[in-house]
């Protein structure tokens, strides 16, 4: 099992800046990969940003050179940080834990950018 706690989401205005923080109650080296996903209103969740056990990281093309997905091993924090946001990135954002092959999910959090 693994608990994940998000935080950190709020509105913005386009061009704007958040970071999103995402704690787990398991050590990351116990855990495969950890995701940060996202689901807009009448859309299905998408894949955003992964960072692996060994740290490589992931990027969906439409964050690419925007987000940054990091972590704190000490703190068994994962971060998102969001920069040049877009009104298209307005969703609720969810943290994900992957420990091969179940999946865990916070509650998410809502980020909301406007024009």
């Amino acid at each position: 099992q693994v608990q994940l706690v998000e935080s950190g989401g709020g509105l913005v205005q386009a061009g704007g800046s958040l970071r999103l923080s995402c704690a787990a109650s398991r050590s990351f080296f116990d855990i495969d990969a950890m995701n940060w996903y996202r689901q807009a209103p009448g859309k299905q969740r998408e894949l955003v940003a992964t960072i692996t056990t060994s740290g490589t990281t992931n990027y969906a093309d439409s964050v690419k050179g925007r987000f940054t997905i990091s972590r704190d091993n000490a703190k068994n924090t994962v971060y998102l940080q969001m920069n040049s946001l877009k009104p298209e990135d307005t969703a609720i954002y969810y943290c994900n834990a992957l420990v091969v092959p179940l999946k865990y999910w916070g509650q998410g959090t809502q980020v909301t950018v406007s024009s």
